[in-house]
């Protein structure tokens, strides 16, 4: 069976990577003053470099910069909107045991999509890497989920369900920049679906006030209406994540509750699903996923922990997949980045790198060089 000639790979992963000792040393000096902000990004180009040669070297056929200019995966993005802006006053996220530090976003304006930082973000990562640059934001969906009551302003909108039409068209704005850029393999992240999954986060997110009985339609209407912008040529995928923070979790639950409107209705080109654990149930919600054209990546090798998984154990969890889904619709990764924020997860960078060089090992045995 022939490698993926587009994204996703057989081989793939999600995004970011450990931050290096030196970059964390730079980001450090960087909160305290004692650098400049021009010194930081000569520190975050080297290391980014390195980045891309070793994702080169371990034999994949596509390069992320690491996030390695981000602290977190989305706030970092939705404070590049127009009209949102950061807010270090928010609640931290409570996580399994770990609470992060205080950081959420609120609306301001209208949302809108002009002068982001990170086309230039992109811009560099494509010019330093062989292969396919792939570049990593939160989706639409998260940004409307993570919002706090209150947290939009009044002269700007109703209230929070009043945002999606401009979030929408602000991401076909960031689709259109970042395919100008050259970006043809982009990734929507996204937690959403995962909370969507448990009946404990549904429960939280309907104390908040959010209409649970409905965000599965309203979200995909938003993806699909940011997807739109998206030319033939140029893939968008999107990666499930039921919480990623120092090798803790949030959420638990199988697919099931959103596998048809998640596969089926939304308009990505793949998906990158956790399977790391059996928190992800089973296999069953992928038969859901139409024929034809449409990956589900499956994330069998975890991120939370340095062991090495058996080849022979995911080799067999591939097969057991197939039961739902034909093996030419799958491909293989870690369940998600390796630091979703710059706190990074419990592991050493060789232990990551032989992560990855096992997924590359074993996508060749399974699909064929």
């Amino acid at each position: 069976m022939a490698q993926q000639q587009r994204p996703p790979f057989r081989a793939d992963h999600v995004g970011s990577f450990l931050r290096t000792a030196p970059l964390k040393e730079a980001r450090s000096k960087r909160e305290k003053g004692t650098i400049t902000a021009a010194e930081l990004k000569t520190i975050e180009d080297r290391e980014i470099e390195k980045v891309i040669r070793k994702q080169e070297e371990v034999g994949l056929k596509l390069a992320t910069d690491g996030e390695f200019r981000r602290a977190w995966w989305h706030f970092d993005f939705f404070d590049g909107l127009d009209g949102v802006e950061r807010n270090d006053e928010g609640p931290g996220i409570q996580f399994q045991g770990v609470l992060t530090k205080s950081r959420t976003v609120r609306v301001t304006g209208k949302i809108g999509f002009s002068q982001h930082p990170m086309i230039e973000h992109f811009k560099f990562l494509k010019a330093h890497t062989k292969v396919m640059p792939k570049m990593t934001i939160p989706s639409p969906s998260v940004m409307h989920f993570r919002l706090e009551p209150g947290a939009v302003s009044k002269a700007a909108y109703a209230s929070r369900d009043a945002i999606f039409d401009d979030l929408a068209t602000a991401y076909q704005k960031a689709v259109r920049a970042f395919y100008d850029a050259g970006c043809r393999y982009l990734q929507f992240d996204d937690t959403a679906w995962a909370y969507l999954c448990s009946q404990e986060e549904l429960k939280k997110a309907r104390e908040r006030g959010l209409d649970v009985d409905h965000l599965q339609e309203t979200y995909t209407a938003c993806i699909n209406k940011a997807l739109q912008a998206k030319p033939a040529d140029m893939t968008i995928t999107t990666h499930v994540c039921r919480g990623n923070f120092r090798s803790t979790f949030i959420s638990s639950g199988g697919y099931e509750p959103v596998a048809e409107s998640l596969l089926v209705r939304c308009n990505y080109d793949g998906y990158f699903l956790e399977y790391d654990t059996d928190r992800a149930g089973g296999f069953e919600p992928l038969r859901f996923l139409p024929k034809g054209k449409k990956i589900v990546v499956l994330g069998l090798v975890t991120s939370k922990t340095g062991r090495l998984e058996p080849r022979a154990d995911i080799e067999k969890r591939i097969k057991e997949a197939t039961k739902y889904v034909a093996l030419d619709q799958l491909a293989l990764s870690p369940q998600c980045g390796f630091a979703s924020t710059e706190e990074g997860n419990v592991l050493a960078e060789e232990e990551q790198w032989a992560k990855l060089a096992l997924i590359v090992d074993i996508a060749k045995e399974v699909w064929g060089a």
